[in-house]
């Protein structure tokens, strides 16, 4: 298994492009901006596209969608739960000042415990809200693909719109009992691993607690 990160745009965000090397297959994760620079990472790979996974909605992690749909003719994966900030990401764009092309439709909703096919690997997905409410950790193969939930040494924001501090506690403790060897790529910031974050994270070593609104 093959990631490849790609930091996109104004906010930093990182796009993975996630290979099956056995079968060339790869999956794109949260295409957020600088299509340019993703279309061309994906060609240079050799890989074949096969789908677009969203772990979550906001606006710096859904931007280089319409470009990468028009280029490849590929399924784009959310959870229902964000659906409303999928809508709303164009909106997002304008509050920040930053060019944004509206995303088609998804054409597959995420769901807790599902199972993703890619080439020759399975992952599992789960539904963990509280950065947003359609949030999912991606995980398998020894990776957790965490969007905004999880940094190395920091946590996901609970102050922007439709955040819930409570659901992300609990969502960060179902975290954190996947395989201490996961490999944690983040939407932001370097990757990390589960043992790693339980030892050092203070929000999830127990020394600091998520502030409840």
């Amino acid at each position: 298994m093959k990631v490849e990160t790609l930091t996109v745009g104004p906010f930093q965000e990182n796009c993975y492009l996630v290979v099956d090397e056995r079968t060339n297959s790869a999956a794109l994760v949260d295409p957020g901006s600088e299509p340019e620079k993703v279309i061309a990472a994906v060609e240079k790979s050799g890989a074949k596209l096969e789908a677009i996974w969203i772990t979550h909605a906001h606006v710096d992690h859904v931007g280089a969608i319409a470009s990468v749909k028009n280029k490849w003719d590929v399924p784009v994966h959310l959870h229902p739960k964000d659906k409303r900030l999928y809508q709303a990401a164009g909106r997002q764009a304008e509050v920040y000042g930053i060019p944004f092309e509206e995303p088609p439709e998804p054409d597959l909703e995420f769901s807790e415990g599902q199972t993703l096919s890619l080439g020759e690997k399975t992952f599992s997905v789960m539904h963990v809200p509280g950065h947003a409410p359609g949030h999912v950790v991606i995980h398998g193969n020894g990776i957790a693909l965490v969007g905004d939930c999880l940094f190395a040494g920091s946590i996901g924001r609970t102050d922007l719109p439709f955040c819930n501090p409570a659901d992300l506690a609990l969502s960060l403790e179902r975290i954190a009992a996947l395989p201490p060897d996961t490999v944690v790529y983040p939407g932001h910031g370097m990757s990390t691993t589960i043992k790693e974050e339980r030892e050092s994270n203070p929000f999830l070593n127990g020394t600091a607690r998520i502030v409840q609104s």
